[in-house]
This record gives structure tokens, C-alpha cells and sequence, in this order.
């Protein structure tokens, strides 16, 4: 019978508890290396990512907008280093 059937009286057998399970140990936390090197060259800008052009941006003086594309960024920095 249910639990409610034995709340309104139908068994008055208490159920037995379920059997502990043992503790695991909490996994290990995952660490993802960050890359923070930015090439120096101007032709490595297209192996750089849109964030590393960005930071390699603001150290020469230009604030690159992340929501144009990665072609644009390139070209905008070429720009602003050569002139």
C-alpha cells in the first residue's frame, strides 16, 4: 500500500529505509589553459583570435570593435599601425 494509505490507516508498517550509498569523492575541477602570448608580427594577425587582436590592439592605441568580423579587425590594425 501507499504511503498516504498507511498515513489513513490501512498498514501500519513503517517502510524500511533504503540502504546508504557511499560518498564519492567530488571529480577533480577541470583547468583550461589560457593562452595570454600574442604574436608580435604583423603577419601573424591572422593566426591570432578576435580577443588577442583586440588586447594586441589597445597596446598600440586602437580599440577594435569584437563584433566586426575577424577580416575587418586585421585590417582596421594594419591601418592604424602602418599610418
Amino acid at each position: 500500500m501507499s504511503r498516504f494509505g498507511n498515513l489513513l490507516g490501512g498498514n501500519s508498517e513503517q517502510p524500511t529505509p533504503a540502504p546508504a550509498t557511499p560518498v564519492e569523492s567530488a571529480p577533480e575541477p577541470v583547468v583550461q589553459e589560457v593562452v595570454t602570448e600574442v604574436p608580435t608580427e604583423k603577419d601573424q594577425f591572422e593566426e591570432m583570435s578576435k580577443r588577442q587582436l583586440e588586447k594586441y590592439g589597445r597596446k598600440h592605441g586602437i580599440e577594435l570593435d569584437r563584433r566586426h568580423s575577424k577580416d575587418k579587425l586585421v585590417q582596421e590594425l594594419k591601418e592604424h599601425l602602418d599610418g
